[in-house]
């Protein structure tokens, strides 16, 4: 059912449990009000979407009536991820450009097809991460990257499903960042079976939003809005995630229920935001690294792999400067007493 009109802000804050409590966030992202009597989490909210949105806008539609009364100071800091763990997170390969880059750091031809039907790995749900929670990785020989996507939370979605239909079972937008350890994956994905050591946990912005909360950075199932990258309050990148991708999120959702259904609360990404003009930066470490090798940049003038202490921030701006999502703002911890593990190159 089409809930296109209904502007939602949620957020999942602790609570002592596994899938914390589900709180409405004001327009401001300052305020937040839990939601016990409609829905307990976000799951259970998208397990009956199609009463509880109403419900949800309801209460919302109150709170703005009597300015947040009886609200909480919204702070990222207590959130966890929008939706703490998902009965599927699955991450499409959508833009060209990042394509382009990353087939040629691994030289290897960009896969038959890439271009007429969607890329799509699923990465692990049992556990995801919030916006302030650590990035943890046991070795800086590991490599360990940042990838700044979009994504979206479906509702049920059933099998054989039209593109045009799928665009109603999108409920949610979130921003995440898709964390890659680089110097496992071309031992990883050498053996034929894809990523998994290479994959660890995927961390997301603290707010989950509906896409008509979106405005006009909304269109044809896409988030038309530049996505901002720092590493130590240096910019990487702000490449706009509406621009010279393959597939919207329709397309994917359509391809992905080709030959299952899918369950409410399945996420789907879009994979890393690229961009051909070198100006609008980078997404990822990697693709930086490739794009100044590819400018005759010596090895000890590329942008270096994450490392103990440091620190990234992405957020996305809506065209009056607005942040969509709230920000990923976290630290990167390497674990003193971990050794190294196999896989890498």
């Amino acid at each position: 059912m089409r809930r296109a009109g209904l502007e939602l802000r949620l957020a999942t804050l602790r609570n002592g449990s596994r899938d914390g409590s589900l709180v409405l966030v004001d327009r401001s992202h300052t305020l937040a009000q839990a939601v016990p009597d409609i829905a307990p989490s976000l799951q259970s909210a998208l397990d009956r979407w199609a009463k509880t949105a109403l419900a949800l806008a309801a209460r919302q539609a109150a709170l703005d009536a009597t300015g947040w009364a009886g609200a909480v100071a919204f702070d990222p800091v207590q959130a966890m991820a929008p939706l703490p763990r998902a009965y599927q997170w699955v991450d499409a390969s959508c833009y060209r450009n990042h394509a382009r880059l990353m087939y040629r750091w691994r030289n290897e031809p960009i896969p038959p097809r890439y271009e007429e039907e969607p890329l799509a790995y699923q990465g692990g749900s049992d556990t995801l991460l919030g916006p302030r929670e650590p990035l943890v990785a046991r070795s800086v020989a590991h490599e360990v990257d940042l990838e700044a996507e979009v994504g979206v939370i479906t509702t049920d979605v059933p099998m054989g499903i039209a593109t045009d239909a799928a665009r109603d079972c999108i409920a949610l937008v979130v921003l995440l960042n898709d964390v890659s350890l680089r110097g496992l994956i071309p031992g990883e994905v050498s053996r034929g079976f894809g990523f998994y050591l290479s994959k660890p946990a995927t961390h997301f912005a603290p707010l989950a939003v509906t896409p008509a909360a979106l405005g006009e950075a909304w269109v044809d199932s896409t988030l038309h809005c530049p996505v901002t990258v720092h590493i130590n309050d240096r910019w990487l990148g702000s490449p706009n995630a509406g621009e010279e991708l393959l597939f919207n999120f329709a397309r994917v959702i359509s391809h992905l229920a080709q030959t299952r259904s899918l369950a409410a609360g399945t996420i789907v990404g879009a994979g890393t935001i690229s961009n051909a003009d070198p100006a609008t930066g980078s997404a990822c470490i990697t693709e930086a690294r490739v794009r100044a090798m590819l400018d005759g940049e010596p090895p000890e003038r590329l942008v270096p792999y994450l490392k103990h202490g440091d620190r990234i921030r992405i957020e996305a701006f809506s065209a009056s400067g607005t942040s969509l999502f709230g920000a990923i703002d976290q630290s990167i911890e390497i674990l003193p007493d971990a050794q190294p593990s196999g896989g890498g190159r």
